[in-house]
């Protein structure tokens, strides 16, 4: 092995995916992702923390994503304008990465319990920032806890509907129309 190689965490990621989709993901170590990307395990320390960082590493940036996204809509939006301007921030940064790549990591987490159970902590932590935001614009309780919720529902959603797609839309064309979804069912139509 040489002493660099070019995208070592991009390769970290795919060898990840690839072996917890063959293996499951209890069942691999961060020493086999290093040698499948063909590199040493202590490279791939050098950018995990550990091995279920490869699946939540980027979740620090999303949520500043999205809360900039928030806190930037005009003041004269409503509370689920807001969200939208935050969920397409998170749109357009995760649209940047590869759709094959989110399928493989949705399976994982999807087959795993306390994977599952760490994404939804995350997708709540987040809509409890949003609801925080909303209120500082002045949103009241129960509004600006429910716009967060519902919109952290359209990621969710979406993300889902992207990674599974069969034909290549992108994410925020996803957003959108998740987006009109729920004010389809807020409006009882």
């Amino acid at each position: 092995m040489g002493r660099w190689e070019p995208d070592s965490r991009g390769r970290l990621q795919e060898a990840a995916l690839a072996l917890f989709a063959e293996r499951g993901f209890d069942q691999v170590t961060a020493a086999e992702i290093a040698a499948r990307a063909g590199l040493t395990e202590r490279t791939f320390f050098r950018h995990f923390a550990d091995k279920r960082e490869v699946l939540f590493g980027g979740s620090e940036l999303l949520r500043e994503r999205i809360l900039t996204g928030v806190t930037g809509a005009p003041a004269t939006d409503g509370p689920l304008e807001v969200v939208a301007a935050g969920l397409a921030a998170a749109a357009s940064m995760l649209g940047e990465f590869r759709r094959d790549l989110s399928l493989q990591r949705q399976a994982v987490i999807d087959a795993n319990p306390e994977l599952r159970e760490r994404e939804l902590a995350k997708l709540a932590d987040y809509a409890s920032e949003v609801a925080a935001a909303l209120r500082r614009r002045g949103v009241g309780e129960p509004r600006a806890t429910l716009a967060a919720e519902a919109g952290m529902a359209v990621l969710r959603t979406s993300l889902q509907r992207w990674a599974s797609s069969p034909v290549e839309r992108s994410l925020s064309a996803m957003v959108q129309e998740s987006l009109g979804e729920l004010r389809a069912v807020a409006l009882g139509s």
